[in-house]
């Protein structure tokens, strides 16, 4: 996460630096009991985005998204990307951003739950870009394994491994992991290698 870059979408949003709301930011994404939803997630995401800034519609938007997408993140909360949604909207609302992009934006963290297909073209690209890690070399994928288990470690392990093959699985069994060309055709392989692999370690 770099502060240069956070003054860059500041800018691009029309609004002043909000350095300490990076802070906070910066904070969260430091909690002790993070290992994967941490700022090292986030500044991945962004190098994706980087990689297809000219696909997106309204690029600096999706780039809200992930700079808030797991602000919040309480492993036994089920209401954190909402949460999460709400801190971003508050931020932007208390900065006069325009309600229609605070909207846009708000769906693009929301599509995070994934629990439903993403929508708009711009929402199928962050959804992407949170997903992949699926398709990491099979080192770093690994590791995002140990670390899930890690914020997860007060979960006894046999429940812990029959919930993670049942997401997992539903993963594997969609017709397509990725819905944008750019990242089905860059990882969709490798990530279906990937999951099988974890689904057989379990």
């Amino acid at each position: 996460m770099c502060y240069q870059r956070w003054q860059k979408l500041m800018q691009q949003l029309g609004i002043s630096a909000n350095t300490d709301t990076f802070q906070q930011l910066a904070a969260a994404y430091n909690e002790p009991h993070r290992y994967y939803h941490a700022t090292e997630h986030i500044s991945a995401c962004l190098q994706y985005l980087d990689h297809c800034w000219q696909l997106a519609k309204y690029p600096a938007e999706i780039a809200v998204a992930l700079w808030f997408h797991d602000a919040i993140y309480k492993p036994r909360s089920n209401t954190n990307e909402l949460d999460s949604a709400t801190w971003c909207c508050d931020f932007l609302a208390a900065n006069q951003v325009d309600s229609l992009v605070i909207a846009r934006i708000r769906k693009l963290i929301m599509a995070t739950c994934h629990n439903a297909a993403p929508l708009s073209h711009d929402e199928q690209l962050l959804v992407d870009i949170d997903l992949a890690i699926l398709g990491a070399p099979e080192d770093i994928y690994w590791q995002f394994e140990e670390n899930v288990r890690k914020e997860y470690k007060w979960v006894p392990g046999f429940i812990f491994r029959s919930k993670r093959k049942e997401i997992l699985k539903g993963f594997l069994q969609r017709e397509r992991l990725y819905n944008s060309d750019y990242f089905f055709q860059k990882l969709e392989q490798q990530a279906r290698i990937n999951l099988q692999a974890a689904i057989s370690r379990l």
